[in-house]
């Protein structure tokens, strides 16, 4: 058997797995790019008592609570998507992908709102 005629390859790249594996990639990708920033500010803001106090005190903003927000949401997403693909490398069966889809959105969705009540403040 060879490879797929181009216009079959294009056109499987439209099913839900090819697009929860391109989340899984692109939530990885988000985390990769966020934990150089973070870690930076934690070291800028670990260096004085001002800059730790200024620090907390932006972290208090909206837009940061949105921006941690979203990190959670990419957390979860990336785990429970890698989560999936272990489940498919090591598990005996490959017919149930739309269902280890499904479970690893509803567990991404699950945490993001857990952790959008709890900056609410309503738990």
């Amino acid at each position: 058997m060879g490879a797929l005629p181009v216009s079959d390859a294009w056109r499987s790249r439209g099913h839900a797995s090819s697009r929860v594996a391109l989340a899984h990639r692109l939530s990885g990708l988000a985390l990769a790019l966020f934990l150089p920033l973070h870690f930076w500010a934690l070291g800028t803001a670990l260096d004085g008592g001002n800059a730790l106090d200024a620090t907390l005190a932006w972290t208090a903003t909206p837009y940061v609570k949105a921006a941690e927000w979203g990190l959670v949401v990419m957390l979860a997403l990336h785990l429970s998507l890698g989560l999936r693909v272990l489940a498919l490398e090591f598990l005996p069966w490959h017919a149930g992908q739309r269902g280890l889809a499904v479970a690893a959105m509803a567990a991404t969705t699950l945490c993001g709102l857990a952790y959008a009540i709890t900056l609410i403040g309503l738990a």
